[in-house]
């Protein structure tokens, strides 16, 4: 019976537990801002309308927005955001989710479509990541030599390497070894990642529950890395 009420105590705590992190009342990470001066967000047609002034008001300094998934799919507020964050003076970039069923060149083409190499805006970004992606991928080898085309196709026209949001488990599998030429954003929401981890990751994702003036629900958070400027993360000016 004792056992049986621990167990009980323990799940409902977990149970608020959980509610509260999901809510963005609790944080697990906790940058220091003294220390981590750079703060963005990341985000999609997911977040619905944004007030971009409030959320540049909210000390948010930069903003990458979803453009593409695929060889096919157009985030549908992607132009939206693009203007508006631009017009509230927010840095911003675009990001494409790399799929692992999909041609590498198809993919990048698909993405030069939507966003076309703009002077000034941040440095466009593959995520790769397990989450959410196709089942039917082939092997990890096929995985990296569609990714080096994107890759490479997307460095030609914008003429500066993509950065890499990955997740560990991602960096492990597809990228530890391979793709030590490409700066890292990395997702993680637990801990804070190692300074020198990840080829000394640029961006940190530290949280996927923010909650901040301007969008309704949660956001996800990054920093850049102490030090790194927006510079650090910009595409050339010509």
């Amino acid at each position: 019976m004792k056992s049986a009420v621990v167990g009980a105590t323990v799940a409902t705590f977990l149970l608020f537990a959980g509610a509260l992190y999901r809510s963005g009342l609790v944080q697990v990470n906790q940058p220091a801002e003294n220390e981590f001066t750079v703060r963005g967000i990341d985000v999609s047609h997911h977040q619905g309308p944004i007030n971009w002034s409030e959320v540049s008001g909210a000390g948010i300094r930069f903003t990458y927005i979803k453009a593409t998934e695929g060889r096919d799919f157009h985030d549908p507020r992607f132009q939206v955001n693009w203007g508006a964050a631009a017009t509230a003076g927010l840095a911003r970039g675009a990001y494409h989710f790399f799929t692992f069923c999909s041609p590498g060149r198809e993919q990048a083409e698909h993405f030069l479509r939507v966003v076309r190499p703009t002077p000034g805006a941040l440095v466009p970004v593959a995520d790769v990541e397990f989450v959410g992606n196709c089942k039917s991928w082939r092997s990890l080898d096929a995985i990296r030599a569609e990714l080096r085309v994107f890759l490479q196709l997307l460095e030609q026209a914008w003429g500066v390497a993509p950065i890499l949001y990955i997740t560990p488990e991602a960096y492990e599998q597809v990228l530890a070894g391979q793709f030590g030429s490409y700066s890292i954003w990395v997702r993680s929401v637990l801990l804070q990642p190692a300074p020198d981890a990840y080829g000394k990751w640029l961006i940190w994702q530290f949280s996927e529950t923010g909650r901040i003036p301007g969008i309704t629900g949660p956001v996800d958070l990054n920093v850049l890395r102490p030090g790194a400027t927006l510079a650090s993360i910009t595409s050339p000016a010509a």
